[in-house]
């Protein structure tokens, strides 16, 4: 049931990685690190990225149960 379990995710990740490419303004930017946004893909996972007129960067794929000060420095 784990591969179920990971299709699942990459679907969702799928679908949140077409979101952002769709509309990048759509996500909120975090308080800790200016420029950067955050896209919940499920209650358990974040998505961080930057974009600007040409290009969206993943900065990170991140556990939402992770220290929020480990956070911000692997996202600087």
């Amino acid at each position: 049931m784990v591969l179920k379990g990971k299709i699942r995710f990459f679907k969702k990740l799928d679908k949140s990685l077409k979101q952002i490419q769709k509309y990048p303004d759509s996500c909120q930017q975090t308080d800790f690190v200016k420029g950067l946004h955050m896209l919940v893909v499920t209650k358990q996972t974040s998505l961080f990225y930057r974009f600007d007129s040409k290009t969206i960067s993943v900065v990170t794929i991140s556990d939402n149960r992770m220290n929020p000060e480990k956070l911000k420095e692997e996202t600087k």
